[in-house]
């Protein structure tokens, strides 16, 4: 899939362009009826759909204490809008100087790079330009002075309200995992490269494990979780460890440190080092906690292992 960080890339264009306008974070249900919306229109008009949006969270550069954590970085992104479909990504990058521009000159500045834009598409609560003064209604506007249409795509609802990405960074913090997939119309999952770790799953318990170093920032709670992966264009299982690893860690050592996400491969024996991953977590087993010894912690996650390819034999996940 392209990515451009540069508007220009659309001027060289030359077929009917329609962009996707929006930040997307995780690609939920009611992102993915935008994006298809603008898939379909493009492939009406025999031309390409592209996603217009940034390269960081806005409020990462206007009220960095109040920046969410991002549910899908943009390599994890551009992942999926390529299964939907989508030709291209223009990923602005987001500066002062850009949200201090006013809607209209945002837009003439758009439609001025991509001389066959025929559509933007939006979702019905989109803002643009400073302090988000542009809305549908003054797209629907600069749309008709511009000549192409304005495609407002209407909410998707789950349990009496929109679904939204901060509705799933709460559900995914609670730990519940069945929430979240319903809202983002696939288990969660982590994307990441497998880096070296400190080898104490296989040296010291005899469970080789593989470490995600990933740019995605939200994260389920501590725990133990059954887990299905992608590896190149294997589909395999796994369990993996979200946490601080307490019983191989001193007492107050990781206070503060960082989550570790750890995977084991179930039923692999290979180099996974420098490899891209995707962890999709299906469902919890127990939360991550401290044991006596390292034996003690090495039985409980063969005890782990056994349910998880229960559950996958059972057909239950």
């Amino acid at each position: 899939m392209k990515l451009s960080r540069q508007l220009d890339v659309l001027t060289t264009q030359r077929r009917a362009v329609v962009l996707a306008a929006g930040f997307f974070d995780g690609v939920h249900l009611g992102h993915q009826a935008i994006l298809r919306r603008a898939v379909a229109a493009a492939r009406r008009k025999n031309g390409a759909a592209w996603v217009l949006t940034f390269d960081t969270h806005p409020l990462k550069v206007l009220a960095p204490e109040s920046a969410p954590r991002l549910l899908t970085a943009m390599p994890h992104k551009l992942r999926l809008f390529a299964a939907l479909g989508l030709h291209g990504c223009v990923a602005l990058p987001f500066t002062a100087e850009l949200a201090a521009c006013e809607p209209e000159a945002f837009i003439a500045r758009v439609a001025a790079a991509a001389p066959r834009l025929t559509a933007i598409c939006v979702g019905s609560n989109w803002t643009f330009g400073r302090n988000g003064r542009g809305g549908p209604e003054a797209l629907r506007a600069l749309a008709r002075r511009h000549g192409f249409q304005a495609l407002i795509v209407p909410p998707v609802c789950r349990l009496g309200a929109p679904v939204s990405s901060t509705r799933i960074r709460r559900a995914l913090a609670a730990g519940r995992l069945a929430d979240v997939s319903a809202m983002l119309g696939r288990p969660f999952s982590l994307l990441g490269t497998v880096v070296t770790g400190r080898g104490m799953g296989g040296r010291r318990l005899g469970v080789p494990t593989a470490n995600l170093a990933t740019a995605d920032e939200a994260q389920p709670p501590a725990g133990v979780y059954a887990v299905r992966l992608l590896l190149g264009g294997r589909r395999l299982r796994g369990v993996a460890n979200v946490g601080l690893r307490p019983t191989l860690t001193p007492v107050g050592a990781a206070a503060n440190a960082p989550l570790l996400v750890e995977v084991h491969v179930l039923d692999l024996n290979e180099d996974l080092y420098g490899r891209e991953l995707e962890v999709m977590f299906v469902r919890r087993l127990r939360p991550e906690r401290r044991f006596g010894s390292p034996a003690q912690l090495s039985a409980q996650i063969a005890r782990d292992i056994r349910r998880v390819r229960a559950w996958f034999h059972a057909g239950t996940i």
